[in-house]
């Protein structure tokens, strides 16, 4: 046993303790409009993701989060994550939040790599630059089973997953487990951080304002109702709607005109 922690220093041998990787995957999301065949209604909502899809084994041409490895002399995760979001999409200054840690034993054929996920949040028009040539978004559709399974598919279901939750793992913390049980397009255990970061971000709509960080500037309130109701995957009472945000945005003097209606008054995120 050594005596003191100069001693301890000048014997330590980090072979002697496991080797392990980390990474940083992150989960950027945004707001994708579809025009609608008839001119007089609001363009369609769509939640998107930006995935990868990967040029080398493992999981050779399928589709992951952008992510990497950590450097662990020069980076926290975060700087990880700050890292790829510009080498990859060429974006600075955006919503990053983290979401949680995966540390499955088998979850990289490589090594062991436990990877600590963001959730990332921007509006598509402030991507002037040009994206990673591998990267493409991805519109979502959900399809939900009374909470108790999500499958969630991507581009008119091209590629899709489903995860469903299995058991009661903790009974004091009420801790869930869900599971990958359908996944053929997506490499790793990404599913199951999509999964997670939607049900984030749902968690928190009504009082972080994460929507806002995908809106533009100025926007109308029927719009920002089809944000809200693409993320909860629900229809929304109008009325109701416009309660729950009318302390969130503010009037402003310009109006939207040339889209087959009457003009509508643009609003903008009022920040406390």
């Amino acid at each position: 046993m050594y005596k003191t922690e100069a001693e301890f220093l000048k014997n330590y041998n980090p072979k002697n303790y496991d080797q392990l990787s980390m990474t940083s995957d992150i989960l950027l999301l945004s707001i994708s409009s579809e025009k609608q065949d008839n001119y007089r209604k609001i363009n369609e909502k769509k939640l998107s993701i930006l995935l990868v899809k990967r040029d080398d084994f493992p999981f050779k041409d399928m589709w992951c989060l952008p992510g990497g490895f950590l450097n662990p002399n020069t980076e926290t995760l975060e700087d990880t994550a700050k890292r790829i979001l510009k080498s990859e999409v060429n974006l600075e200054n955006i919503y990053l939040e983290q979401l949680y840690t995966y540390d499955n034993l088998n979850r990289d054929p490589r090594c062991r790599v436990v990877s600590t996920s963001f959730i990332a949040l921007v509006d598509k028009n402030k991507i002037s630059g040009e994206i990673n040539p591998n990267a493409s978004w991805f519109n979502m559709e959900f399809v939900t089973d009374n909470d108790k399974s999500m499958k969630i598919n991507l581009d008119n279901g091209e590629i899709s997953f489903k995860i469903e939750c299995k058991k009661q793992v903790d009974s004091t913390s009420k801790s869930i487990k869900y599971e990958i049980t359908k996944n053929d397009f997506i490499a790793f255990d990404h599913p199951l951080i999509i999964f997670n970061g939607i049900d984030r971000v749902r968690n928190k709509i009504d009082y972080a304002d994460l929507v806002f960080y995908m809106m533009p500037k100025h926007f109308t309130l029927g719009e920002l109702q089809k944000v809200y109701e693409a993320i909860l995957n629900k229809k929304l009472l109008e009325p109701a709607f416009r309660r729950t945000i009318a302390n969130k945005v503010k009037k402003t003097n310009y109006v939207q005109t040339g889209e087959g209606h009457r003009p509508s008054v643009l609003f903008t995120y009022k920040k406390n």
